[in-house]
């Protein structure tokens, strides 16, 4: 019953057909060289041409190729602007939609997960779906009780899909490199494919999401919709309008891109505090610029959407990413380094220059330097080719640090969450949201000795292993 586009083989023959265009590009680039045109315009038009054959086969695939496609597109603001202008475009549209599911088949998911009568749970349902995402697709609908509600169908055959496009994808995953200059693909392929079946899982995004709702009930800034009701394979939670966070970037106000940078930055900090978990899906397709009264004259609120994958954190961020980042901006490299070593960032056959690690740090935490920094595309590229160069210093030290896998997660999410802020342009006050949800980073936080890190790691571990999911949370039957 599968309606994933095209049968598994036909998926495969596509996604293999992409480094073979890749390929015919860099044959055709030799070419224009032969003949004297400029390598580097050269080379801008290979990427440009890579890109948009990337994406458009990555939207039309869905399943782990889209997933990988939405993954990729947070970070375009670290290409350069020719190359990114012209695609821009198909990025969003990546973000936020994807082909529908036929009907019969939604239909037919609804009936075998919810009952043969599952009409009689709604007063109305949209067949034509509001959304479509990487595992599922979204259709607007009132619940029996009046309640306006998204009912979220995931694609029979999603599984298979997503783990056979991230091995195809992790086979060439070297050739798709120079899309993203400074960042490495096959850590990020890895990392999503370690995901996959919490993103099946709709009991466990119910849990997560459930209890996102409970503690931002009533949040003056962030809206996250409460779970109606859930069974394999369809998720329903009460409907939210508002202005998606794409259509924000490409044409919002100055107010509205500062206030959504400015309320993205909070509840990536505030959400492990608060809650335990780390929403750990940032691109722009799960958020909404909601507003307070018309047209938001009385400001703007955040709506946060797809809990499908979280980072579960009991005690919050680790202490150690706020000491460390607060000893960096004080200047203090010994320390940082001692610590780099202890968390296992700098590996023991390592021998490095503190000074020389604290001079890569700091123009990356430079947004934590100031009150109020603006987040940019030029800012995001700028980091992405001091770290790409192989003739800069920053590209030979960066190769020798190391990413522990307990922080791969964190990285990620923080790393994306600032591609979304250089898309937006916004102005945040950063170092503000810090000093209030990251452990370790405020003035009056207490400093961490080596015994105490040692406490602070082997709790961690512990949590790890013992944790078995999210706490049980209620929702609403049928």
């Amino acid at each position: 019953m599968s309606d994933l586009p095209r049968k598994a083989v036909t998926r495969t023959a596509k996604l293999a057909a992409l480094p073979l265009g890749f390929a015919g590009r860099a044959t055709w680039g030799l070419g224009k060289r032969i003949v004297g045109e400029s390598a580097e315009l050269v080379g801008r038009e290979l990427q440009q041409r890579t890109a948009e054959q990337l994406f458009k086969v990555l939207g039309e695939l869905k399943g782990g190729a889209m997933k990988f496609g939405q993954a990729l597109s947070v970070f375009e603001s670290a290409l350069p602007e020719e190359v990114a202008g012209p695609y821009r475009a198909a990025l969003t549209k990546l973000q936020e939609a994807a082909p529908p599911m036929p009907t019969r088949t939604v239909h037919a998911v609804l009936a075998e997960r919810m009952g043969e009568d599952w009409r009689e749970l709604f007063l109305e349902f949209e067949d034509k779906p509001s959304a479509a995402a990487s595992i599922g697709q979204v259709h607007r609908a009132v619940w029996h009780d009046g309640r306006e509600v998204a009912v979220k169908v995931q694609y029979p055959g999603a599984g298979e899909a997503l783990l056979s496009d991230l091995g195809q994808l992790s086979r060439f995953a070297r050739l798709l490199g120079p899309l993203i200059p400074g960042m490495d693909i096959k850590p990020l392929i890895a990392e999503l494919k370690d995901r996959v079946s919490e993103e099946l899982d709709y009991e466990l995004e119910a849990q997560a999401q459930a209890a996102h709702a409970a503690e931002f009930t009533d949040d003056p800034d962030v809206v996250v919709p409460a779970v109606v009701h859930q069974c394999d394979q369809v998720l329903v939670t009460e409907w939210i309008d508002g202005i998606p966070l794409s259509e924000i970037i490409s044409g919002g106000t100055e107010e509205q891109r500062d206030r959504a940078g400015q309320l993205l930055a909070r509840f990536l900090f505030s959400g492990p505090a608060r809650t335990g978990l780390l929403h750990a899906d940032p691109h722009p397709g799960n958020f909404r610029l909601l507003p307070v009264g018309p047209d938001g004259a009385d400001g703007w609120r955040l709506g946060v959407l797809d809990f499908g994958t979280v980072d579960r954190l009991p005690g919050g961020l680790p202490p150690t990413i706020g000491v460390a980042l607060r000893m960096t901006l004080d200047g203090d490299a010994e320390p940082v380094y001692e610590m780099l070593c202890e968390e296992g960032f700098i590996k023991e056959s390592m021998d490095l220059d503190p000074d020389a690690v604290l001079d890569y740090l700091l123009p990356i935490i430079e947004p934590a330097q100031v009150d109020t920094f603006t987040f940019t595309r030029s800012w995001m590229r700028g980091q992405a080719a001091r770290v790409a160069d192989p003739r800069s210093p920053a590209y030979q030290l960066g190769k020798q640090l190391n990413l522990p896998p307990s922080y791969l997660l964190i990285h990620r999410v923080t790393l994306s969450t600032i591609g979304v802020l250089c898309q937006l342009g916004a102005s945040v006050r950063l170092r503000e949201e810090l000093e209030e949800w990251l452990p370790g980073f405020g003035p009056d936080a207490e400093p961490l000795d080596a015994e105490s890190l040692e406490t602070e790691g082997l709790e961690s571990e512990e949590a790890e292993e013992t944790e078995e999911g999210l706490p049980e949370v209620r929702v609403a039957e049928a």
